[in-house]
């Protein structure tokens, strides 16, 4: 539509004439939006919202006096808010290309100020603090004008043909070659080692195949051999089975032979000594007994002689007092006392007798005859005695 306007979204559509802008400005912002605008009575201008550059190349001197070439790149633009947009238009509006000289010399001489205030070693290996100092100081003269500054990169520092930065670096690379130096060594040690590893390994490999193939050989030759004894040693085996049999059936033939001599040789022997044992026992047996009887009859037979002389042994010790003096003092009762001690020693002499006979079990007849005339011949002694002495009182 003729006479409407409407300002890219980068830019700031600047109108003037009418009424004044905010705070008096001669000229109304309009950003993001279009506007009416009465032809020949109101005048549009735009400025440009859109990121601006400005490199900086100084020579500055540091603390220690030493000229540095620094080179340093600003990246700007106008402030989005109207007050900024106002402070720009009025200051770059008709040469807008001004805004990144005077941008670079605001720096420049901030640049030099704090370059001035700092070492080489400060100012190598902390870019990034003289960035933001240079910022900082910047800052407020930057919004005076409208700008504001996005970032700030020092680019290079250079100290021209005085080496002082060379110097400076020559220990840190020197300590950067020793170590590359070291880690080339490291890697190529690494290196031969990994190679001395695989080389091992291959041995080792080649080893144990060598062992596995021989190991193989081994037991095939083992196959082979045990392959080719096998008939022998079935047939061997075969033999030693038919042997083993042949022992076993001749051990048997030994022991049936063995127990038909028990039978027929050992068992009779046995048998027939037993009988001979048994026999002569018996026949033993049968003289004791026989030994017994007649030692017995020859007891018998002594008793009934003795008893059959008993009389005669009285009748003896009667006559030897036929011729004594004997004074019987109590009448009848001491004759008949007279006649029993003559009676009582004729049976003592009986039972010594038959003691003797007992105490020898192979006396003779002949002996018990001896004895009972011994017996006799003591009564007849005991007579004699008795005779010789004279009278016998009796109380």
């Amino acid at each position: 539509m003729f006479g409407y306007r409407v300002p890219a979204p980068d830019e700031a559509m600047l109108i003037s004439g009418g009424r004044r802008g905010l705070g008096g400005a001669p000229f109304r912002v309009v950003t993001g939006h279009g506007k009416f605008v009465l032809p020949v009575f109101r005048k549009v201008r735009f400025l440009t919202l859109s990121m601006c550059e400005a490199e900086v190349t100084e020579t500055c001197v540091t603390k220690q006096g030493i000229s540095l070439h620094v080179r340093a790149v600003i990246a700007f633009k106008v402030g989005n808010d109207p007050e900024s947009i106002i402070n720009a238009g009025q200051r770059f509006l008709s040469d807008q290309e001004q805004m990144s000289v005077l941008t670079g010399r605001i720096f420049a001489g901030h640049l030099r100020s704090i370059i001035g205030s700092m070492t080489v070693e400060e100012i190598v290996t902390e870019r990034q603090k003289l960035a933001a100092e240079v910022l900082d100081t910047s800052k407020t003269e930057m919004a005076t004008i409208g700008l504001i500054v996005d970032s700030l990169q020092i680019q290079s520092i250079d100290d021209g043909d005085t080496g002082y930065i060379d110097a400076m670096s020559a220990p840190h690379k020197a300590a950067i070659q020793r170590q590359a130096q070291i880690a080339q060594a490291q890697a190529t040690q690494a290196a031969v080692e990994a190679e001395q590893e695989a080389a091992r390994k291959q041995a080792e490999y080649a080893r144990q195949t060598a062992i596995v193939k021989a190991e193989y050989s081994a037991e095939v030759d083992r196959a082979q051999a045990e392959a080719a004894q096998a008939g022998p040693l079935a047939q061997a085996h075969a033999q030693q089975e038919v042997l083993a049999a042949q022992t076993e059936l001749a051990e048997r033939q030994a022991e049936l032979r063995q127990q038909q001599l028990v039978a027929e040789v050992v068992k009779p022997a046995e048998a027939e000594a037993e009988r001979v044992r048994i026999l002569a026992a018996a026949e033993a047996q049968r003289m004791k007994i026989q030994a017994e009887a007649a030692a017995s009859y020859d007891r018998v037979a002594l008793d009934r002689m003795l008893i059959d002389q008993l009389p005669q042994i009285v009748k003896e010790a009667a006559g030897g007092l036929s011729g004594a003096n004997v004074n019987v003092l109590n009448g009848a009762d001491g004759l008949g006392e007279i006649a029993a001690g003559l009676v009582s020693q004729g049976l003592t002499i009986l039972d010594s007798v038959r003691q003797n006979m007992s105490g020898q079990d192979k006396d003779t007849k002949a002996d018990a005859n001896t004895g009972a005339t011994k017996g006799l011949l003591q009564l007849r002694s005991g007579k004699e005695r008795t005779s010789d002495n004279g009278p016998v009182n009796v109380d």
